[in-house]
């Protein structure tokens, strides 16, 4: 099974879930925010399949610096905009596979999912 993993190569989360996957066998291609960007087709859809609330990291500093306006009154059209700007807003990592979508690293819900 191949799937694709969305994430930062810095982050310690993607570093954790990239060796479980590893560890695991499991091939996956990794598609780097950073230098690939985020496509807000995919963001939405994201957000349609777990719910923006899952896929915007609001715990983050990058998310925390944004001018109050940006923060107020989010929905999910305008929490597509704030990741598509701003890429490290994205929970992290995303994991596209066969059988749905992974956000964030929880090893029992991959291993229920992946394992």
């Amino acid at each position: 099974m191949t799937i694709t993993l969305y994430g930062i190569p810095n982050c310690d989360t993607v570093k954790k879930a990239r060796k479980w996957l590893d560890a695991k066998g499991i091939d996956h291609a990794f598609h780097d925010y950073k230098k690939q960007g985020a496509d807000a087709g995919k963001l939405a859809e994201w957000c349609d399949k777990a719910g923006w609330e899952k896929v915007l990291n609001r715990a983050g500093t990058t998310f925390r610096k944004l001018p109050d306006a940006d923060k107020d009154g989010i929905d999910a059209a305008k929490a597509v905009r704030i990741m598509e700007a701003n890429p490290s807003c994205i929970k992290r990592p995303v994991v596209e596979h066969k059988g749905g979508l992974l956000v964030g690293f929880k090893e029992a819900e991959w291993d229920e999912s992946l394992g």
